[in-house]
């Protein structure tokens, strides 16, 4: 009788793309894959250390396997296990923690499932995850998460994240194009390209002094693959964003015009003590290339508030320029202080309650950022891939340009294309539309 393991993941789009890979290898190796609601042998969660939530959770994550199956291995992986896998290992129920390289080994750490006492740590230093193991997730039927790159050279005040995976490294771009390839294979329309700093893409494909291959290289090579119909670029510093790369996707068949650029701060002494490689000017005149040669497209925010020093001006700052910006969206972020970061030593702390107004304030703009870029887009003809998922009735699906639909379920538009006009938006803040012609796209 098949083991049953079952699997949580915490965290990015990377997260997940391992995730898919490590259960696949679970599959590989005999094991049957059952959801994290249900009975398993095995409960693996994959962790993040980003902000302070995803530490809490993990701990209500472990109950919820445990009252499904008290006796249950529990084994947890990834960048909290990396960076504090002996307070992972003291929590009741935790057998098993494994850092940064051990995850992709982690079936061979399982010759024994008897629950421990103690659980069992292996946690490399992280000077030793200097190797690539490629991945990629298939959530549903419509997109995957392509990993690219991992780790990260830069060293931003605030950030865990080198500590947790270590030197910025690249899959070769042979294995990228046949992970792209397996996953067209599967009938797949739309790949998230992922990774935690894409834009580095090349340096450490074949040594760790140089780029091999640079992010406009790997753009143009995938551009080739055949059957898929939309690559999406993630998340890329604006450092990193080259015009050559603007380009390229304002004149690419399938690379769309969707961007996600972190910013953090609209304030350049935030900027400076978070140590970003960049001004505002410079997140400006990345934003104005995109909109002149793709006036349509949408682009997203990160922005952190809360960061030690922000003064209410600082804060001002950042509002008004985003408010100014031609941008579409924003995902903030309250600052949280981070074991062994720089920024938690710095002075100003920010106390909790105006970091939460300021979320607040960010939140509500990005909310009319989004149904302005939506506004504009209504009387317009977009492509729809739709989803796999029957929402309270409803089918969803997103434009090429990150415009969010949806329409009375309907289960043959699963994972398929349509061309349709934008005509308005409804009660959810979703975009209504209608059929161009009733004619799928190949």
């Amino acid at each position: 009788m098949h083991k049953k393991v079952a699997f949580y993941t915490l965290g990015c789009k990377l997260n997940f793309s391992e995730t898919s890979t490590i259960a696949r290898n679970f599959q590989n190796e005999g094991f049957e894959r059952v959801d994290f609601s249900e009975r398993a042998d095995i409960y693996v969660i994959n962790t993040c250390s980003v902000t302070e939530n995803a530490d809490k959770r993990f701990k209500g994550i472990v109950k919820q396997a445990q009252k499904v199956n008290p006796e249950a291995f529990i084994a947890a992986i990834g960048c909290y296990s990396q960076l504090k896998p002996e307070e992972l290992a003291a929590l009741d129920g935790v057998d098993l923690v494994l850092g940064a390289t051990e995850k992709f080994k982690i079936t061979d750490y399982l010759n024994d499932l008897s629950k421990r006492d103690f659980a069992e740590v292996h946690s490399c230093e992280i000077q030793e995850a200097d190797f690539y193991v490629g991945s990629y997730a298939i959530g549903d039927r419509t997109r995957a998460f392509l990993k690219v790159q991992d780790g990260c050279d830069y060293k931003c005040t605030y950030c865990t994240i080198p500590l947790a995976r270590g030197i910025s490294r690249s899959d070769t771009l042979p294995n990228v194009l046949k992970n792209a390839a397996e996953i067209s294979a599967q009938g797949i329309k739309e790949i998230v390209l992922t990774g935690v700093n894409i834009g580095d893409y090349g340096k450490g494909e074949f040594s760790n002094k140089k780029h091999d291959h640079t992010f406009l290289d790997l753009v143009q090579a995938l551009e080739t693959v055949e059957g898929i119909h939309r690559f999406r670029i993630s998340s890329i510093e604006p450092n990193l964003l080259a015009n050559a790369t603007i380009d390229f996707v304002a004149g690419s068949s399938c690379f769309v015009p969707h961007f996600h650029i972190p910013l953090q701060s609209g304030s350049d002494k935030i900027l400076n003590l978070m140590r970003r490689r960049y001004l505002t000017k410079l997140y400006s005149d990345r934003v104005a290339r995109i909109k002149a040669v793709m006036p349509q497209a949408c682009i997203g925010v990160d922005v952190i508030v809360g960061f030690p020093g922000e003064t209410d001006a600082d804060f001002l700052e950042t509002y008004n320029y985003l408010n100014g910006l031609d941008i579409s969206y924003l995902h903030v972020f309250t600052y949280s202080e981070r074991d062994n970061t720089l920024a938690a030593t710095m002075d100003g702390v920010v106390p909790k309650a105006i970091r939460q107004k300021r979320s607040k304030m960010l939140r509500g703009l990005s909310a009319k950022k989004r149904r302005a870029f939506y506004e504009s887009q209504l009387g317009t003809e977009r492509t729809v891939l739709f989803e796999g998922e029957n929402k309270a009735g409803y089918i969803h699906g997103f434009t090429e340009n990150y415009v969010k639909v949806k329409t009375p379920w309907n289960p043959e538009l699963v994972n398929t294309l349509h061309p349709v006009r934008l005509n308005a938006i409804d009660e959810d803040g979703m975009v209504r539309f209608d059929f161009v012609t009733e004619q799928q796209l190949a």
